[in-house]
């Protein structure tokens, strides 16, 4: 740990801008520390409008918690704006790391946090991040909930139907109106539980959340990457000065890959220049290239829909 926090002076000493703070127990014991560089702070800056929090990776000698503040870039790959390590998960914990961090981005906020259902973390996102909307991971309540399911583990229909409820509704009364029928067809099993999960349903359910910017995300599947990309060379017996540098190792990556695609983008044309359509035309100039093909593809299943509709209405 001395050895990490010699690193961490040592990088604030060279860069005026690179941002660190330690948290001592009763003991005077380290107990948490959070770090990140100016590179992390820009990158915030630009693209922290949402943002994934998740505390789920623990591959270290001393089992200590790596908490991983990650958000997606104009190329729709993963960025990182800060990582910390803590002891425990108790809300004084993430209210400490959480005003670290809003301290550390100068006192902005994400517009979207996910993530899991951990309840001392979603109580200190509400004090410390009072405007923020505070959205539950989807992959980690398909993962979870089935625990709680029973004898619906087996059952296809309820197993579509929830899921369903969960991204895919239009709408609040489409929403409202699959979760009656559900409770009506399921609810007698599992009723006090299917009770705690409703009254959630704005943290979780895409139909009421439609109205915020979340940039396409439905779970922590982003930060599920971080998790995988450190843990390729991190292990349970890797100690604290490894991980750092798997870490920064790590994020050197991700930003080597964001210079790549910063150059094919400046190179490189999509498509639609030739097309016929306007509106591809002006996203071809607008967007990366990476996301002028997320949108060509759901441009096209609109125009699908839109002919097939029309020529459904001509042969009536």
């Amino acid at each position: 740990m001395q050895s990490v926090l010699d690193l961490l002076q040592q990088r604030a000493d060279d860069d005026p801008a690179f941002f660190y703070r330690l948290k001592f127990g009763e003991h005077n014991n380290i107990v948490s520390y959070f770090w990140r560089d100016s590179m992390m702070l820009e990158d915030f800056k630009a693209y922290g409008d949402v943002m994934i929090f998740d505390t789920t990776y623990r591959t270290n000698k001393y089992g200590l918690i790596c908490a991983p503040f990650v958000g997606i870039n104009c190329h729709w790959k993963t960025t990182m704006f800060a990582c910390a390590f803590i002891t425990n998960e108790k809300e004084e914990s993430f209210e400490w790391l959480l005003e670290t961090f809003k301290r550390a981005m100068c006192q902005q906020e994400p517009k979207t946090i996910f993530t899991d259902q951990d309840k001392a973390m979603g109580n200190a996102i509400e004090k410390v991040f009072p405007n923020t909307r505070h959205r539950l991971c989807l992959w980690h309540i398909e993962k979870n909930f089935v625990s709680h399911f029973g004898s619906l583990k087996t059952n296809e229909d309820f197993k579509n139907m929830f899921k369903n409820c969960l991204m895919g509704c239009q709408n609040e009364s489409g929403f409202e109106e699959l979760w009656a029928k559900m409770m009506e067809l399921y609810g007698h099993e599992k009723k006090e539980w299917f009770e705690q999960v409703y009254d959630q349903r704005h943290k979780w359910c895409t139909a009421l959340n439609r109205d915020m910017f979340s940039a396409g995300i439905l779970s922590s599947q982003r930060s599920e990457v971080t998790n995988k990309a450190i843990s390729f060379n991190a292990k349970a017996t890797t100690n604290l000065f490894e991980f750092y540098h798997i870490f920064e190792q790590t994020v050197k990556r991700w930003r080597s890959n964001e210079t790549s695609d910063n150059f094919r983008n400046r190179t490189e044309r999509p498509k639609a220049v030739k097309s016929k359509s306007k509106l591809l035309k002006h996203a071809a100039d607008v967007y990366t290239l990476a996301l002028y093909n997320d949108f060509e593809t759901e441009y096209e299943w609109a125009m699908a829909s839109f002919l097939r509709a029309f020529a459904t209405k001509t042969h009536s």
